[in-house]
């Protein structure tokens, strides 16, 4: 398992300095089913609006 995780989008509310999630836990999906092709086909759900929560 990944020590860390790291993340571009700093307007989430598990951004840390440095790149890194904060989140205790990753959910990551598929576009179309439970199979992609490369990381262009899949979301992360654990993000969340950093504006949302202040």
């Amino acid at each position: 398992m990944a020590k860390d995780v790291l993340c571009e989008v700093n307007n989430c509310v598990f951004w840390e300095s440095g790149n890194l999630c904060s989140a205790d836990q990753i959910y990551v999906v598929s576009h179309t089913g439970d199979v992609a092709d490369d990381s262009r086909g899949t979301d992360c759900k654990t993000f969340r609006p950093e504006a949302d929560y202040k």
